[in-house]
């Protein structure tokens, strides 16, 4: 593959995949202080990092009501329209999740049983970016597989109550909505405090400090995914447009100044025409500030010959996000397996699964997509198996087998527990007196 860089990101500014050590530390600090202390923990960390101290976090039903009365109707119609449409993906993916039962031997059946997590913890940023689109994602994803008690929290902002997080959240089925943001907040719901319940799984993107929680609390409960910064990845051929392409680009720009931006193209004039608009559209954007630094440190323009070489260098990126924009963007499908998300065609845009149009926008990033997808339906639900032997002569022929595997790996007390089916079930009688030791091949 050769491939000719137009713009590449300096290396300094690589994102990290280790947290920085003195975020580790006061995440840890906070963390350890919950666990002993509690609510009154809690309470001290919201009023210092957020001036935030109700009489309590957990907003009534009349408080939620109030809240959401006060949201313009039209707000309230979009959010019902976006969370339609994960719903309907996210009931789609759960029905494509079939119960199992085979029989394997005469009367030896084997299965397994999607069974939903019984409760879970939905984060829903706040801060520089209010992202209620994360209720969506979490708290509705999670009711639709089943979890019977969805707690979702969001900061303050400006030391009051965000209505239409709020109102996000309620709308997407949560049955306790909770204002109180960062490390305190995910420590209280992974561990408990005398107010706040403990929950099995912690989800929803966050800053640094609550990307950390999640990880220093992995163990005790499930996390969805470790978040690192935004990443969009587009593939353009020389039909796409440049100016498309410059637009997109800095669409996810604006997440963070630490946000990779990458374009690989088979065409050099394509490269140079979307260098421009860029330059062009950043002193007009609003959101310039962040979305500048993220391109001038974390932005790459790579030059390809062909499509495969455009697919192969952007498994090496797997990126969380990935853009074609080509004549023919379905053949990516069949090339490409490392991304979080991807989006065909111009018709659409990593926007559009950031906010409205179904799947997830929880997703991998930091390589991750070589390993793992992005939260989805499944991820809320534990995949348990069970067995049963209803004929005893297969109990019997199976127990027989079991005795011989267990002592060539010295498990002695596996083997008796084969032999004595193999003796109930079979003709011989069990003497446990003249069981052999172990015997094991030389």
């Amino acid at each position: 593959m050769s491939t000719v860089v137009v713009k590449s990101a300096t290396e300094a500014s690589t994102p990290q995949r280790s947290s920085d050590r003195a975020v580790v530390e006061t995440v840890a600090a906070v963390v350890a202080d919950v666990r002993t202390n509690g609510d009154s923990a809690v309470r001290a960390y919201s009023g210092k990092f957020d001036r935030w101290t109700p009489a309590s976090f957990r907003l009534t039903d009349d408080e939620i009501r109030a809240v959401v009365a006060s949201v313009p109707e039209t707000v309230l119609d979009d959010l019902r329209f976006a969370q339609q449409q994960i719903r309907t993906f996210a009931q789609a993916q759960r029905d494509s999740m079939q119960d199992v039962e085979i029989e394997t031997l005469p009367g030896v059946f084997l299965g397994h049983r999607h069974v939903p997590i019984q409760a879970a913890g939905a984060y829903v940023p706040g801060g520089r970016y209010p992202l209620t689109a994360s209720a969506h994602m979490t708290v509705l994803t999670a009711k639709v597989a089943g979890v019977d008690r969805v707690a979702a929290t969001t900061p303050p902002i400006d030391g009051a109550v965000p209505p239409i997080s709020v109102a996000a959240m309620h709308l997407a089925g949560a049955d306790e909505i909770y204002v109180l943001g960062g490390v305190q907040a995910i420590a209280a719901l992974a561990l408990g405090t005398e107010t706040i319940d403990p929950v099995h799984i912690l989800t929803g993107p966050g800053n640094a400090y609550v990307a950390e929680a999640k990880r220093q609390l992995f163990g005790e409960v499930g996390i969805d995914l470790f978040a690192g910064p935004t990443e969009t990845l587009i593939i353009a051929d020389d039909d796409a447009d440049p100016f498309t392409v410059a637009v997109d680009l800095l669409s996810q720009a604006e997440h963070g100044p630490d946000s990779p931006c990458v374009l690989i193209t088979t065409s050099d004039a394509v490269a140079r025409q979307v260098l421009t608009h860029v330059d062009a559209l950043l002193p007009g954007l609003q959101t310039n500030a962040v979305a500048g630094p993220a391109w001038r440190d974390h932005g790459q323009v790579h030059v390809v010959d062909d499509l495969l070489d455009a697919y192969a260098l952007a498994d090496d990126f797997a990126s969380e996000h990935v853009q074609i924009l080509t004549n023919d963007p379905r053949q990516a499908l069949a090339h490409m397996r490392n991304y979080g998300a991807i989006f065909l065609g111009e018709g659409t845009c990593v926007p559009y699964g950031d906010k409205v149009i179904g799947t997830n926008h929880v997703l991998p990033t930091l390589g991750a997509a070589r390993y793992t997808g992005g939260l989805w339906v499944g991820k809320y639900l534990k995949t348990l198996t069970y067995q049963e032997v209803r004929d005893p002569a297969s109990s019997a022929f199976i127990g027989d087998i079991c005795g011989r595997l267990s002592r060539l790996e010295r498990f002695e007390g596996h083997a008796r527990s084969g032999d004595l089916r193999a003796a109930k079930f079979g003709d011989a009688s069990l003497d446990w007196a003249a069981l052999p030791s172990a015997t094991i091949p030389t």
